[in-house]
C-alpha cells in the first residue's frame, strides 16, 4: 500500500495536469467550445479519469476562477500593511497582472476573454469576485486620499475605475496582439508607465 503522503502528491499532480490542460484548451478554442475529451488528450489521460477529481467542465472553468482571483486578493491583502506606500499597493496589483501574463499566459488570456470580457460568462457568482476586487482597490484609493498622495476631488470609485480600466486595458491589448514580453526591462518599463500615467492624472496637488 502506498503512503498516504505519495497518494496526495499523485492526486495534486493529476489535478494539476488537468488544470493546465484546460487553460490549454479553453484559450484555443473558447469555453463553450473546449470538450472533456479535448482536456483529457491534452492532459494525457483518460476521459473518464477527469471526471474523478472534477464534476466537469464547469468545475473546471471555476476552478480556474479561483485560482486567478485568491491568488489576487492573497497578494492585495499581503501588501496592504499601512506601512507601504498607495504607489507599492497599485504597482503590486499591476505586477501581479503582468507576471502571470509572462508565466502563466494561458490563465491570463482566460480572464481576458472569457471573464473581464464574456457577458455570457458574467454571472452573479462570477461578478462578485469583481465586486470584491473593485472594493479591495477602492478601499487602496480611499486611504491615499487619507494620505494625501491621491486627489480627493475624484471620488475614490471613480480613481479605481480608471486605474483598473487603464490597467486591463492594455493586458488585454497584449493578450488580443498576443504579444510576449520581450525581457524584463520592457515589463518594468511598462508597469512604470501605467503607474506614471495613472499617477499624472490622479496625484494631489498638495502631495
Amino acid at each position: 500500500m502506498q503512503p498516504s503522503h505519495h497518494l496526495a502528491d499523485q492526486k495534486k499532480n493529476k489535478e494539476a495536469a488537468i488544470f493546465e490542460a484546460a487553460c490549454s484548451v479553453i484559450r484555443d478554442k473558447g469555453f463553450h467550445q473546449a470538450r472533456i475529451t479535448d482536456i483529457a488528450r491534452q492532459a494525457g489521460i483518460s476521459y473518464g479519469l477527469v471526471y474523478h477529481y472534477f464534476r466537469g467542465k464547469a468545475d473546471l472553468f471555476d476552478a480556474i476562477l479561483r485560482e486567478w482571483w485568491n491568488g489576487l486578493y492573497s497578494m492585495m491583502d499581503e501588501s496592504g500593511g499601512e506601512s507601504v506606500t498607495v504607489e507599492e499597493k497599485l504597482g503590486a496589483i499591476v505586477d501581479y497582472f503582468l507576471d502571470l501574463y509572462e508565466k502563466r499566459p494561458n490563465l491570463v488570456h482566460i480572464f481576458i476573454t472569457e471573464i473581464s470580457r464574456s457577458t455570457a460568462n458574467l454571472t452573479t457568482a462570477h461578478l462578485d469576485y469583481f465586486k470584491v476586487f473593485f472594493k479591495k482597490t477602492e478601499k487602496i484609493m480611499a486611504w491615499g486620499q487619507s494620505q494625501g498622495t491621491l486627489r480627493s476631488d475624484v471620488k475614490a470609485r471613480y480613481l479605481t475605475y480608471i486605474f483598473l480600466g487603464a490597467l486591463e486595458g492594455f493586458v488585454s491589448a497584449m493578450v488580443f496582439e498576443n504579444q510576449p514580453f520581450k525581457g524584463q526591462d520592457q515589463k518594468t518599463r511598462i508597469a512604470r508607465g501605467i503607474l506614471n500615467v495613472f499617477f499624472n492624472g490622479a496625484r494631489s496637488t498638495h502631495d
